[in-house]
């Protein structure tokens, strides 16, 4: 149900139509009993190379309301530099019971000397649209030790901190890595909005490359 929908306005507006069938994305116009809290929402499938083509691990949906994030305007906060408002709930949903995955680890599996760590899926969605391997965490205080092994071979893996929590979270992070690079975005923007406020351009050169 993407085609047509506010989803895929939605992600339009953030830069990442060119790769939104790349990660499967969709969106809940209707939902089956049992799964009505989903209706409305982005649906973010964690596609798995080891099960095959677009194998699915798990997904989360993600409120895009238009009172959540659009202003009184009619336009969408973060072109203004807004946090989005998702009072009174979160602004993901995660299946009952499902543990935090990575996301987008085909990218492990490409052949690369460097990786970039984020947190959250467009922020990993816009590195893959910059052509940099990147995997995103699902947020601060989710990672597990049973991770930081697939890390280990890189020559480089830039972790890139967004604003004060995301610092804390990368710079303990790093001490579990000796081949980490700390990357503060500018002006706590996140990755995305860094490439929407000043071009894909901006994140190579952010990390070097």
């Amino acid at each position: 149900m993407y085609a047509g929908s506010p989803a895929e306005d939605y992600v339009a507006a953030r830069g990442l139509e060119e790769v939104a069938a790349r990660f499967g994305l969709g969106y809940v116009g209707s939902a089956i009993p049992g799964h009505e809290r989903y209706a409305g929402h982005l649906a973010i499938p964690y596609l798995r190379p080891a099960g095959g083509k677009n194998s699915v691990a798990t997904v989360r949906f993600r409120c895009i309301a238009d009172r959540c994030v659009k202003d009184a305007d009619g336009s969408y906060l973060f072109f203004k530099g807004e946090k989005e408002r998702h009072e009174g709930h979160g602004k993901y949903l995660t299946l009952p019971g499902d543990l935090p995955r990575l996301f987008n680890t085909a990218s492990l599996i490409e052949t690369s000397p460097y990786l970039v760590l984020v947190e959250g899926e467009f922020d990993a969605m816009t590195w893959t649209l910059a052509g940099v391997p990147s995997i995103g965490a699902p947020g601060t205080g989710t990672w597990r030790d049973y991770w930081s092994p697939a890390l280990y071979g890189y020559k480089r893996v830039f972790l890139i901190a967004e604003d004060a929590a995301g610092l804390t979270f990368m710079d303990q992070l790093a001490t579990e890595l000796a081949n980490a690079s700390v990357i503060q975005m500018p002006g706590d923007l996140d990755s995305n909005a860094t490439y929407l406020q000043y071009g894909i351009n901006a994140l190579r050169e952010r990390i070097g490359l």
